[in-house]
């Protein structure tokens, strides 16, 4: 018993730790790619150049580690997870960030929770409760308002940023990139799951990043956002989270990702000198809220339990 117990405890930190990891990767991401402004990074080689540092760990992970191959059956879905978490959510991640700030952008990613679950019910044909639905749109409609008051305060009118559309379609790819990779997670274990996806993305990240290698001089601290990039959120980050949702539990455990809007923001303001924007903060307080609720409701509603045969009520007389 206190073993489970202590098991349970680690598994809570491991996952702290997991989206402590995940939050840092606006502010790095910023750093890496810079700004319109002042640019260093490309996008683009900020995304191949990730998975292949990301890949190159992982090939001496395996084969320390002796791990067999994938199935047949099994590439199929790491192969999703490769276009999800190693390109389309960098990429876009990597030119929103080159527009809007790193606070801005966590108030639109703490829709990711949501979203995964979302896509779940698609993919894995998972059914919810229509109160966690109706968190979903309420979610939704927080972040249009946010964006819309953004859009304003910049002097662009009643309309969204155009990176704003980059950050859904971050966080969409993210989420199909999760639920592909997590039907192979079993069967191949938590940590192969990510080494795999970034091994097979190598023949492409490795000669992209040789190709793209920037010409230009660039910042020390691009150079230092991108090794994070590459070694946290793109490996290191997953082994923490994985390991701790096995230990801790998933239900448990997932619930420490509600944590991660507040980390990006609080992150940004010593690497990036962002202030502490209330507005921001109020807007991922309350994104953060409904995805609590829906969480919630996520789950079905326990069946009454049996009452045992001879041990119903007695009517008083």
């Amino acid at each position: 018993m206190k073993l489970a117990i202590k098991d349970e405890t680690l598994g809570m930190w491991l996952g702290v730790v997991g989206v402590a990891l995940f939050a840092v990767t606006l502010p790095m991401t910023r750093l890496a790619t810079g700004t319109q402004d002042a640019p260093q990074l490309s996008p683009w080689f900020v995304t191949v150049g990730r998975a292949a540092l990301a890949g190159v760990l992982s090939v001496i992970f395996l084969l320390v580690t002796r791990s067999p191959r994938p199935a047949t059956h099994q590439w199929k879905p790491l192969g999703m997870a490769v276009l999800g978490n190693a390109i389309g959510y960098p990429l876009l991640l990597g030119y929103a960030l080159r527009v809007v700030t790193a606070s801005h952008a966590a108030v639109v990613t703490a829709l990711l929770p949501l979203v995964t679950a979302a896509v779940a019910a698609w993919v894995l044909h998972q059914r919810a409760r229509l109160g966690f639905w109706l968190c979903a749109v309420a979610g939704s409609l927080l972040v249009v308002v946010f964006s819309v008051l953004r859009a304003q305060q910049s002097g662009h009118g009643f309309g969204f940023e155009w990176a704003d559309l980059l950050l859904v379609g971050a966080v969409i790819a993210a989420s199909v990139g999760y639920i592909y990779g997590a039907q192979v997670t079993p069967a191949l274990g938590a940590e192969r799951v990510i080494c795999w996806v970034c091994v097979m993305a190598l023949p492409v990240s490795l000669p992209a990043t040789i190709a793209l290698w920037p010409q230009q001089p660039v910042a020390t601290s691009a150079w230092v956002g991108f090794t994070y990039v590459g070694m946290f959120s793109m490996w290191i980050g997953f082994f923490a989270w994985y390991r701790g949702l096995a230990l801790g539990g998933a239900l448990r455990v997932s619930q420490t990702q509600l944590l991660q809007p507040f980390l990006s923001i609080l992150a940004s303001i010593p690497l990036l000198g962002e202030p502490l924007d209330v507005v921001t903060l109020g807007f991922a307080a309350a994104v953060v809220a409904t995805v609590v609720v829906g969480k919630r409701l996520s789950q079905p509603a326990a069946a009454p339990a049996a009452v045992p045969r001879g041990a119903e009520p007695q009517a008083r007389s």
